[in-house]
């Protein structure tokens, strides 16, 4: 087994045991876990969210983990916004699609990174990347990665905890798609009107 493989294969017990181990740094270890998987996006987010939520408690967990990767995601972004311009030209001559991604992406701004951010596998590094290379503005960049993290780090952290009553309590999925729905409506309103191209 490769080093990727072993690395991309942990579950979430895994995780909360080396977070257990590194239990006398607080809380620094489940905002690190969350950081680093901003850059290494071969590890599992979404386990990594359910052990925060495990070691931690619920709301602590969310906290954590929204901090970790709110963090990890602007350093990406600004790392990509600094040295990314001679890629993206090459980018761009190479693969003629990503102008136009690019242009979307400028336009419509916080709609697309918000419902990105909103779902635990996309690749938020690529997503990351992807915007610090556009011209899109830093608040806008900003708020919809905040706001839609919280979307999807409450979903996973809300289904994951507990994990063995879930199936018990299908109530929690209804609440999941419901607050899902709301978020969904809410960005579109709010790209409405702060955000128009």
């Amino acid at each position: 087994m490769t080093l990727i493989e072993a690395v991309s294969s942990l579950s979430w017990q895994d995780i909360e045991q080396v977070l257990n181990e590194y239990e006398a740094l607080g809380p620094f270890a489940g905002i690190l876990a969350t950081m680093i998987e901003s850059f290494l996006p071969i590890l599992p987010l979404v386990a990594i969210l359910i052990a925060n939520v495990n070691a931690y408690g619920l709301l602590e967990g969310i906290f954590l983990s929204w901090l970790g990767v709110n963090i990890g995601a602007v350093t990406v972004f600004w790392v990509a916004r600094r040295f990314g311009g001679g890629l993206r030209r090459l980018g761009e001559r190479k693969f003629p699609r990503l102008r136009s991604l690019l242009d979307r992406l400028e336009r419509i701004r916080f709609t697309p990174i918000f419902l990105l951010a909103c779902f635990p596998f996309t690749p938020s590094f690529l997503l990351n990347v992807v915007s610090g290379l556009s011209r899109v503005p830093f608040h806008t960049f900003l708020i919809a990665t905040a706001s839609g993290k919280l979307v999807m780090i409450f979903l996973v952290s809300f289904l994951g905890y507990d994990l063995d009553n879930l199936f018990h309590q299908p109530f929690k999925l209804v609440a999941a798609a419901i607050l899902f729905a709301l978020m969904w409506l809410g960005g579109k309103k709010i790209e409405a009107k702060y955000f128009k191209a």
